[in-house]
């Protein structure tokens, strides 16, 4: 079990150290130390946490018995841990075909190549390329959007995260992945500044709930137009169409940037590895957004927690690669990889998971909301479906990323386990499969933290918020 903070400092923090010492037991220390005896270390998983010893459904447990709801599950526990449909699935592979040579098709991995062409959003023709892991899958859309162009050149936005292989750290935005000795990257990767309306990048300021476009004209995507047009020459822009950290893109947006991409010749990727199949409360999390990509990229939550499989999905027209070798991996065809992902859609699709993590996702945010109307710090809370976030700032606007460390400590110690992004947004990114009663027991939990590290609820006569860096509340869109 890893903490991933992505720009934060809670692995390394003294809450860290003394959480470890208070709280892990001997079994955990034991197996974290010989851990960290043996492992090269890098930044965001190491040191270990603790030492898992079992994971089922929305809970992970220690060596020692320590149980902890997990609302972080590095994203790929969309179906919960251990489903027993897809242990079983996975047993009956097993005996039947536990491998495939890549120059081999077998059926499981026809089958999902058809079920995830049938679905593309970009209509009938579509094709299927699958990919050991997101990074790998990345790396395969960047080369059919070089081959269908004949350009080289990529525009993506600072801060996003597409995967750590040299190709997807190059059209990535975090410094840890691309900074500091990593480099030199790919050439031609352009990045320009992502869409936040909360802490704009552009400065322009809203004290409305929603961003204030007629203020900004949407100058996130003027400047994604403007870089576009100065280069002349972009192959593709890539992108999350909900950033995972989480914030969600304003009206229009999309549309804008699939306008400005047609205009210059672009392709456009989204990167639905973190935020797909579901999780936002639809099964693309660009759906609501008014724009259909090139080709989009699934991963993580497709193997169902349980096993490393990706896949990018091009439209029609960009079958390009007949004569290059664009994702010759030994896995490709594997059948125990593809029979996961089958079962992990079949479960997503038969239980409503989609439809439960966008109702539950609407129920969380209005508990959320409560907890802001009666914590001073809670700048804003945002999201979409069972992806949230929560805001903390200090008492002048500021990003608190010591309360959120505080808060993310005060949680571990009672059972709730998620990640802390840029530094001060407590991200919240539980299975579809949780129940109402444990998503309220988690939101309580939260609410205790928050007394427990305040600098906390509002004094009497003394209203709550909004604070000086609120702009709007991107949940309510």
């Amino acid at each position: 079990m890893t903490i991933d903070q992505s720009e934060g400092d809670s692995n390394t923090s003294t809450r860290r150290a003394r959480w470890a010492a208070e709280t892990v037991g001997p079994r955990s220390r034991d197996l974290v130390a010989r851990d960290a005896g043996v492992y090269l270390r890098q930044a965001l998983s190491t040191p270990c946490l603790s030492a898992v010893r079992k994971a089922e459904g929305i809970w992970i447990e220690d060596a020692d018995g320590r149980r902890f709801m997990d609302f972080h599950g590095n994203s790929a526990h969309h179906i919960g841990y251990a489903h027993p449909r897809l242990v079983a699935a996975l047993k009956r592979q097993m005996d039947d075909l536990s491998f495939a040579p890549r120059r081999f098709t077998c059926e499981p991995a026809v089958e999902l190549a058809e079920r995830l062409a049938a679905r593309a959003p970009m209509g009938p023709g579509s094709r299927v390329l699958l990919a050991p892991g997101g990074s790998e899958a990345i790396e395969i859309a960047l080369k059919i959007a070089r081959l269908a162009t004949g350009r080289h050149k990529t525009m993506s936005f600072w801060d996003a995260f597409h995967g750590a292989g040299f190709g997807a750290a190059s059209v990535g935005g975090e410094a840890l992945f691309r900074s500091h000795g990593i480099g030199p990257l790919l050439p031609g990767t352009e990045h320009v500044a992502p869409f936040a309306c909360f802490r704009c990048p552009y400065g322009f300021p809203s004290a409305s709930a929603r961003p204030d476009l007629d203020a900004c004209r949407m100058a996130c995507a003027r400047m994604l137009r403007y870089a576009l047009d100065k280069e002349g020459d972009v192959a593709a822009v890539i992108a999350e169409p909900v950033r995972a950290v989480p914030y969600l893109p304003p009206p229009g947006f999309w549309a804008a940037v699939r306008a400005a991409c047609d205009a210059a010749g672009a392709l456009l990727i989204f990167d639905e590895i973190p935020t797909g199949l579901g999780k936002t409360g639809t099964f693309f999390s660009h759906e609501p957004y008014g724009a259909v990509p090139d080709m989009v990229v699934l991963g993580k939550a497709l193997g169902g927690a349980m096993l490393p499989v990706a896949a990018v999905i091009a439209r029609g027209g960009l079958d390009v690669a007949a004569d290059r070798a664009i994702g010759h991996y030994t896995h490709e065809k594997n059948p125990l990889l593809a029979r996961a992902a089958l079962t992990t859609l079949s479960i997503i699709d038969d239980d409503g998971l989609t439809e439960r993590a966008a109702d539950l996702g609407r129920h969380a945010q209005e508990r959320l909301r409560d907890l802001a109307a009666r914590h001073r710090g809670i700048a804003e809370v945002r999201g979409a479906g069972l992806l949230l976030g929560v805001d903390l700032v200090d008492s002048d606007g500021a990003p608190d990323p010591d309360r959120a460390d505080a808060v993310l400590y005060a949680c571990l110690e009672a059972g709730l386990s998620f990640k802390v992004t840029m530094g001060n947004v407590l991200t919240l990114s539980s299975p579809l499969t949780i129940g109402r009663d444990d998503l309220d027991r988690a939101i309580g939990i939260i609410g205790d933290a928050l007394d427990r590290t305040a600098w906390g609820e509002a004094a009497p006569g003394h209203p709550p918020g909004p604070y000086p860096s609120q702009r709007w509340d991107s949940t309510k869109l």
